[in-house]
């Protein structure tokens, strides 16, 4: 009888992906459409708590204190929409906006010298205040922008994941330049233009899809927000890729097979569905 044949590491690594990706897409799904608000505000606190642990690991805190920050993000989420009026499905910009104004501020201004200097994180209480500017911030967009609508989260989303699958194959197609070698070596610049390209691209889908009619200064400006999204999603990939090579780990975590960790999935959202959640508010008022 012959040896059984091995199973290539990266045959068992794609099929862990794909199944993995296959179950998130349901679970999102089912989440965004069936589930009430409370309990999408539940399963975002959830999402949220995982992250916090996964935070941890990034500042190189021991198992409890993981624990711990996981927990209070995740019950700190379900507290301010339980006071902001979302666990009502009420939305009240003078109450969100700040919090939301607060993760712009930090993408907007902080972000990109953090990367040029690449500052660590350490271990202390700046680790503890940019995970609550990175996660919080996030979890509460993703319960208003559901709450105004399950489309304008959905649209929202995809304008990073089209992002990154453009940039990926942009990237790999022209890829000369690097963007951040010390940071994310497979990262170049034609692959942040493929991003952009792609972006606009999808824009103009959604526009002639939805029969959306623009004047061109709209148009413009609908132009420009893509771009600034696009670039500021690239930087919290960035971002997240700096804290995972400081702290000498690839992924986040294991907790997603083949995928890494709920932060990995994030990165880019971080940066960018707040944004959204804020011009949106501001825009309602």
């Amino acid at each position: 009888m012959g040896r059984p044949r091995r199973v290539p590491r990266a045959e068992h690594v794609l099929k862990a992906r794909i199944l993995t990706a296959i179950v998130m897409l349901a679970v999102l799904s089912v989440a965004l459409t069936s589930f009430s608000t409370q309990a999408w505000i539940a399963f975002v606190a959830l999402i949220a708590a995982l992250a916090g642990w996964e935070w941890g690991g990034l500042a190189g805190w021991s198992s409890m204190p993981r624990i711990a920050y996981g927990a209070g993000l995740g019950a700190l989420v379900a507290l301010v929409s339980i006071v902001s009026g979302l666990w009502q499905g009420v939305l009240t910009p003078a109450t969100l906006v700040p919090v939301l104004l607060v993760s712009v501020v930090f993408w907007a201004v902080f972000a990109f010298p953090w990367l040029l200097r690449r500052w660590a994180l350490g271990h202390g209480l700046a680790a503890f205040l940019v995970g609550l500017v990175v996660i919080l911030p996030t979890a509460l967009a993703m319960i208003i922008l559901r709450e105004t609508d399950v489309a304008l989260l959905l649209s929202a989303m995809a304008v990073v994941w089209v992002a990154d699958i453009a940039a990926y194959f942009s990237g790999r197609a022209f890829g000369r330049r690097k963007l951040a070698p010390a940071i994310s070596p497979g990262k170049s610049w034609e692959g942040v233009y493929g991003a952009i390209i792609g972006v606009e691209l999808y824009g103009l889908v959604l526009v002639f899809a939805f029969g959306i009619e623009l004047s061109a200064g709209m148009l413009i400006l609908g132009a420009l927000a893509l771009v600034v999204l696009t670039a500021v999603s690239v930087v919290g990939d960035l971002f997240e890729s700096l804290l995972k090579r400081q702290a000498g780990i690839k992924d986040s975590s294991g907790l997603l097979p083949g995928h890494g960790g709920v932060l990995d999935r994030i990165d880019s959202l971080t940066s960018t569905l707040p944004m959204v959640a804020c011009a949106m508010l501001l825009l309602s008022v």
